[in-house]
């Protein structure tokens, strides 16, 4: 379903020659970000499915301490229970150092728009307040996003999706399916493909019984947007290792395995730079000789690296469908502003401007009528062609069920005709008691008759809705002020008709 991946299949092959190429990144995917960002202000994200990473696992299996060691700070809510309660579209933009060589580092939050937040632990209380916000205070869970952008010059230009831990036992506010709608939710996001997976497993479990594994294996089942990461190297039994995990002899995986060691609990209690974790971890693999032979694909600088990599030859792959579905959108937008019309000010021009539209407007209305409509329908009669089979179908159908001689015997016709010739006998049958009998029966004909004049009625209010228009689309009022004006014609028009009906119905009696 994907196309092969420009990137090595195992881990056991070299990195592509332009492993250290990170220029790559500074040309694609700020782009990528400008537009996710736009999109999701317009509201159109999801239609065009751009390319981000998603970063899955189970609960407490160091999804945000990995995100955290990324950008270098600590800004996400970290606890021993459930922590990231909905879906968190971080974009991380690497900006330039200033002259003096200091780092300006700040986030900014979309709901939160020209606000930049300096102190990344105010970073973390706003997520917090945004997810009790619309969450709940007790463990709730929401599918509603925070976009968050980080921007510094120590990360490289990556956008990450962190999702909630998937959990087995509801607590708090949570259902009793939490587990069902947490992992529906994650496949929201994972389905795409144009989305990369972050499969996060910590090391002191099974990769066997590896949630993260098992949800990304359904999302992707040729591999080809998988990556695995391995946490919690450093609290692995003693004695074991993660080695054959990290070379892919457990559970293959085509992108492969990256290792890393976070900050425990104990370390962030203590506050721990990320700084310190960073070197620690490179000294935790340089003094374990089982890793050597992976030490290179392993920590949090080469998992960066490693994403930024990835993540540029997935768009790269992308890129010419999602260039030709923008420009497909594009046209469809300028053909649609063109169809509205010229923006004018002035008095004159905007009374023309109304003339004009008026003008269009009744002529849409005549030829829906009248069969000549640009737009006309051929799956459904429409216009005058539905007002022609209201009167040659149901009109006439309803005519015909109305039976001439109902309630009406031999006996009453020969009453009536005794009762016309009077004290005398008639040689011949007079027309009057065929005139009082036929009185009688005419009489029906008006319930059908005034039921055609409202049928009628409706399919013209109908067709009213129905011929706006384009340049309405600018003005909401003056459309709805046309609809009024136009409903309340055709209602005044009602009456009359079913008053002349009901005049040809006493005519004829």
């Amino acid at each position: 379903m994907a196309e092969e991946p420009l990137i090595p299949p195992t881990p056991h092959q070299p990195p592509p020659p332009n492993a250290d190429a990170a220029p790559l990144g500074h040309n694609v995917i700020p782009i990528v970000n400008k537009l996710q960002d736009l999109f999701a202000q317009i509201g159109t994200s999801e239609t065009l499915d751009l390319p981000q990473v998603a970063v899955v696992g189970s609960q407490s299996s160091g999804k945000s301490s990995v995100l955290e060691a990324l950008v270098g700070r600590d800004f996400l809510p970290r606890g021993s229970d459930i922590c990231t309660r909905r879906p968190l579209v971080l974009q991380l933009l690497q900006t330039q150092r200033k002259p003096d060589g200091t780092a300006e580092e700040y986030g900014e939050f979309l709901h939160v728009p020209k606000k930049r937040f300096y102190d990344f632990n105010e970073i973390r209380r706003e997520i917090q307040a945004e997810t009790d916000k619309e969450a709940g205070g007790n463990k709730g869970v929401s599918d509603k996003q925070i976009r968050l952008k980080i921007f510094s010059p120590n990360v490289l230009d990556i956008t990450l999706v962190d999702l909630p831990g998937i959990t087995k036992v509801p607590v708090g506010d949570q259902p009793s399916d939490i587990e069902a709608r947490i992992r529906t939710m994650i496949m929201s996001y994972i389905k795409i493909p144009s989305c990369l997976i972050l499969a996060v497993t910590p090391a002191n479990s099974d990769l066997a019984n590896s949630d993260a594994l098992q949800i990304a294996g359904n999302a992707d089942p040729d591999g080809y947007r998988t990556i695995g990461v391995i946490t919690k190297l450093d609290i692995m039994d003693r004695g074991t290792d993660a080695r054959n995990f990290l070379l892919g002899k457990v559970i293959p995986l085509r992108l492969g395995y990256v290792g890393v060691v976070n900050r425990s609990q104990e370390d962030i209690m203590l506050n721990r730079s990320i700084k310190d974790a960073l070197v620690a971890e490179e000294k935790f693999f340089r003094s374990r000789p089982v890793y050597n032979e992976v030490a290179d694909r392993c920590g949090v600088p080469a998992l960066a690296k490693k994403l930024n990599q990835i993540l540029v030859q997935h768009i790269n792959t992308r890129l010419p469908g999602l260039k030709k579905r923008i420009n497909s959108e594009l046209c469809q937008v300028a053909k649609e502003l063109a169809s509205f019309g010229e923006i004018t000010e002035s008095k004159a021009g905007m009374g023309a401007l109304l003339l004009n539209i008026l003008s269009k407007d009744s002529e849409a209305f005549s030829s829906l009528i009248e069969g000549k409509n640009d737009e006309m329908s051929t799956s459904e009669l429409s216009g005058g062609a539905r007002i022609h089979h209201i009167f040659q179908s149901i009109f006439i159908k309803s005519l015909e069920e109305v039976d001439p001689c109902e309630d009406l015997t031999d006996e009453d016709i020969r009453t009536a005709i005794q009762n016309a010739t009077g004290p005398k006998s008639a040689l011949f049958v007079p027309e009057v008691p065929f005139e009082v009998l036929i009185r009688r029966q005419i009489a029906r004909l008006l319930d059908p008759s005034i039921q055609c004049a409202r049928f009628i009625y409706d399919e013209l209010i109908k067709m009213s809705h129905r011929c706006m228009v384009n340049e309405l689309q600018r003005f909401p009022v003056l459309r709805k002020r046309i609809d009024d004006v136009l409903g309340n014609f055709l209602r005044e028009g009602l009456e009359p008709s079913v008053a002349i009906i009901t005049h040809f119905v006493d005519m004829e009696v």
